[in-house]
């Protein structure tokens, strides 16, 4: 199935004063990479804390699809106008009271991607339900346009995994691509993803190579195109592909992919059984749902509805991965409003998508913790005017991420 790329209330939550403690997993590995091993100092004192991983029992490597592309009227290009993804071409919708196109809302209310208290938020919900890191949705390199700030919000995402010692890779859309000569912007894509991500220590690597996966491809076809593309970098990426495109990419002349990483597929298993068979990579993928608002927000008839059976669906798909004995998992996706496959915790569905990865994983860590990060975010937002209060809030920040979340508490019931 292929996926539509259109380019076109807070409140305080009491939280509870207990919380099961997160250990940490200080092991520096080639694909999860945690951030070392340094005694956090006493209680109180931030500045040397750490940036720490969860330990879990399940060693797969767990990424969540994330969509950069939501602006509000405060941060999109086209002033004083909500991004097309909270509102699709509905103009009755109005944002500002929580209406968005979706048939999901989120627990902050609609945001923009770019804004680093939200991405903190995120990162360190995604950390304490065991993923390790995110694929980025992700458009060129000279993508920020009146419909979303797709280059400069990616950047920004970059900075908050590093802060948060996680992982990111790139998801390419190669569809955007609108001019006749391909490979020139493909060439000047792959050398700013070079300079600006692959150096990272918190960019993906496989064998010592940067992942880099394509949402087709679609439109650069010919895999001598790919093979062209890739000849600008010292080190080819470790290229993956959606499932069923890979003779786009390779032939009998040039081999550029590893594999292929599935998509939406409500029954997963035959699937990674062939896939297994015929390709060195196999990334798998799990969806809680899809349940699409196109056709309400007056932008296409919308994709096949899959129900998300109260979470059971989505606990099947991890199951079918775990069966598998796949290292890769991609969920799909941390927060495509649009098209209903959000695991990030919504009114309708609350933490239930998080506290299931973190039982899959098994994060050492609880749903008590994913609302004392919520009740953080709440703050930031309450107090963004009081520098005394803030500079606290940032301090809490530094004790979720070094997994004390007791502590972070503590110094919120201050406030």
């Amino acid at each position: 199935m292929k996926r539509m790329r259109n380019y076109k209330t807070l409140f305080f939550l009491p939280v509870l004063a207990l919380f099961m403690a997160c250990g940490s997993d200080n092991s520096d590995g080639n694909e999860s990479g945690g951030s070392g091993g340094n005694t956090p100092p006493d209680e109180g004192t931030t500045s040397e804390l750490v940036a720490t991983l969860p330990k879990k029992t399940n060693a797969m490597n767990v990424y969540a699809h994330f969509m950069v592309w939501f602006e509000t009227d405060k941060t999109a290009m086209d002033a004083g106008k909500w991004g097309w993804h909270w509102t699709m071409n509905n103009m009755s919708l109005n944002p500002s009271n929580g209406e968005i196109a979706s048939h999901y809302h989120p627990l902050t209310g609609p945001y923009a991607s770019g804004d680093p208290d939200i991405l903190d938020y995120q990162c360190l919900l995604m950390k304490y339900s065991g993923i390790d890191g995110v694929i980025v949705d992700w458009y060129g390199a000279n993508a920020d346009n009146t419909v979303a700030r797709h280059t400069s919000n990616t950047e920004a995402l970059l900075h908050a995994i590093e802060k948060a010692g996680m992982k990111l890779a790139v998801m390419y859309e190669d569809n955007a691509i609108s001019s006749s000569d391909m490979v020139s912007v493909g060439r000047t894509d792959i050398t700013y993803l070079n300079q600006k991500f692959f150096s990272s220590k918190s960019y993906t690597r496989i064998d010592n190579r940067p992942l880099l996966m394509d949402f087709g491809p679609q439109k650069i076809n010919d895999p001598k195109d790919w093979y062209r593309i890739f000849q600008v970098l010292a080190t080819k990426p470790y290229f993956v592909v959606l499932n069923g495109t890979t003779s786009k990419a390779n032939n009998s002349s040039y081999h550029n992919s590893e594999g292929e990483f599935l998509w939406v597929n409500p029954d997963p298993a035959p699937w990674y059984a062939g896939n297994k068979a015929n390709f060195n990579m196999t990334f798998g993928g799990a969806m809680p749902g899809f349940h699409d608002y196109y056709k309400e927000g007056n932008s296409g008839n919308g994709y096949t509805t899959y129900d998300a059976e109260n979470g059971a669906l989505f606990e099947r798909q991890l199951k079918a991965a775990k069966d598998a004995q796949l290292d890769w998992l991609q969920v799909s996706t941390w927060n495509d409003y649009g098209e209903g496959t959000i695991i990030e915790p919504t009114k309708e569905t609350g933490y239930r998508y998080l506290t299931a990865l973190q039982k899959f994983t098994g994060c050492s860590c609880s749903e008590a913790n994913l609302k004392a990060i919520y009740q953080w975010y709440t703050l930031r937002v309450k107090y963004a005017s009081n520098t005394a209060k803030r500079s606290t809030l940032d301090q809490c920040y530094k004790l979720f991420n070094a997994m004390q979340p007791d502590k972070a508490v503590k110094l919120m019931e201050g406030l």
